[in-house]
């Protein structure tokens, strides 16, 4: 693809401490350090915008559209766009166009159907042992991206008191659930008080092993993490925070001293990317970002596939180019400065990775791989292998009803995964005879019972 005609590799650079924009020069450290200052002072209009930055018709359009996605932008953040050039990777995360006014084909309000997996308001339940706790609608600023646009940004939709009680209720009463991801919106936007709360209530639960925190606000307001939040979090140990980075560039001391005063917490600190058009979809792009994280503690997560919702139809690659970055990471680079790239798979079916092919093929004994430089080996297996002969504590059995999955056939938990409905379907709408009557004939000697169950039942439920 070409390169975009107003292009520079300025707009790309990292940039040195202390940036601000022409209105903020003569205001007060003790205020441009002060988050909430900065909270209150965000930018939000189309003339506040237009005085900091010479704007396309493209994005003027997404500026002045109705009924866009919410927009505002902490003076600090705004302070790092290049205001000359339309490319700049960290203006095209905070400056609508008209372009994500378009719609596209399986485009959805909710993509993740997280609202459809929600047993309580906010709180989704998709995997067996851990939660997503969705805390408040409210960001320091807001991505143009952003996968819960249905709700962030709209303070008519933020949680209340009685839906916060909900959400830990069914938590009190859920003991498979060891860990608990607080994501919004960011939950470092929510009053001090508030959030703590929040995490002692957590913390009071027993079979509650790990808190998370997912956020921005290191990125977009790295006042935010000041040391009276760092002691406050630290009491809550074991307490993960995942910070959610796309560019080199964000990364500026001030976003460094952040995170350095969360790892020094005993914070340990991990990041999340989405792979986005035009801002970090090339291999050097995103192997720098990787680099810059690691340098400051941050250990590389995950890269998402962009979501298929709506507003965020120009920001999508091909899946060919996330594993195209992979293969110039895996081998390239350290291990700990690779992450997963995942397809967080619409309709709620949860993050698949997806990456390139090491195992070239296999034999009995034999496993064929290649390496990151095409390098091709044979991988001998041993013949007298029979498997672990220790004695698991059964305490350590942790059950997952309905979503034992692909480990559950490896366990011999059944033969097969059925779809829903997968034997009516092919009994074509017959009824039971001489021959279907016997729900044994499908049950494998001393292997799969619970899968022999099912078709007793199904076949005792037709009868």
């Amino acid at each position: 693809m070409p390169i975009h005609p107003l292009a520079t590799v300025k707009s790309q650079l990292q940039l040195e401490r202390n940036q601000r924009a022409a209105r903020w020069r003569d205001v007060p450290d003790q205020d441009w350090n002060d988050w909430k200052w900065q909270m209150k002072n965000r930018l939000s209009s189309y003339q506040e915008l237009a005085d900091l930055l010479h704007l396309t018709p493209d994005e003027e359009e997404g500026i002045r559209a109705e009924g866009r996605f919410r927009l505002d932008i902490t003076p600090y953040f705004a302070s790092l766009l290049d205001p000359d050039d339309p490319t700049c990777p960290l203006r095209r995360q905070v400056i609508p166009t008209a372009q994500e006014l378009q719609p596209f084909t399986a485009e959805m309000e909710d993509s993740l159907a997280e609202d459809r997996h929600s047993p309580v308001p906010g709180l989704v339940h998709r995997y067996p042992d851990r939660v997503l706790m969705l805390v408040t609608t409210q960001c320091a600023s807001y991505c143009r991206y952003c996968t819960r646009s249905r709700i962030v940004g709209d303070p008519e939709q933020n949680f209340r008191p009685e839906e916060y009680r909900a959400q830990l209720d069914y938590l009190r009463n859920t003991p498979q659930v060891r860990d608990v991801l607080l994501s919004g919106g960011d939950p470092l936007v929510l009053a001090p008080k508030v959030l703590e709360g929040l995490l002692t209530e957590l913390r009071a639960i027993p079979h509650i092993e790990v808190i998370r925190i997912g956020t921005r606000v290191p990125v977009f307001l790295p006042q935010r993490i000041t040391q009276d939040l760092c002691d406050m979090l630290e009491r809550f140990h074991p307490l993960w925070v995942n910070i959610h980075f796309n560019h080199p560039k964000e990364i500026t001391p001030e976003v460094a001293d952040a995170c350095g005063r969360l790892a020094k917490a005993g914070i340990p600190l991990g990041s999340q990317s989405v792979l986005l058009a035009g801002i970090n979809d090339h291999p050097v792009v995103m192997t720098k970002l990787m680099h810059e994280l690691v340098k400051i503690r941050v250990r590389p997560y995950y890269i998402y596939q962009c979501d298929l919702v709506h507003g965020a139809g120009h920001f999508r690659t091909t899946v060919a180019k996330g594993i195209e970055i992979i293969e110039a990471l895996r081998g390239h680079t350290s291990g700990y400065a690779v992450p997963t790239y995942v397809i967080d798979a619409p309709g709620g079916g949860g993050k698949v990775p997806v990456g390139p092919q090491y195992i070239i093929s296999q034999a009995p004994g034999t496993t064929v791989v290649r390496n990151f430089e095409g390098y091709i080996a044979s991988y001998l297996e041993p013949e007298d292998y029979r498997g672990p002969d220790m004695a698991v504590p059964p305490q350590w059995v942790r059950t997952e009803p309905g979503q034992s999955g692909v480990s559950g056939l490896l366990r011999g938990d059944a033969l097969a995964i059925a779809p829903e409905g997968f034997d009516g379907t092919h009994q074509r709408g017959g009824r039971p005879h001489r021959l279907n009557r016997d729900a044994k004939k499908w049950a494998p000697k001393g292997f799969g019972t619970p899968l022999a169950e099912q078709a007793e039942s199904e076949t005792s439920q037709q009868g």
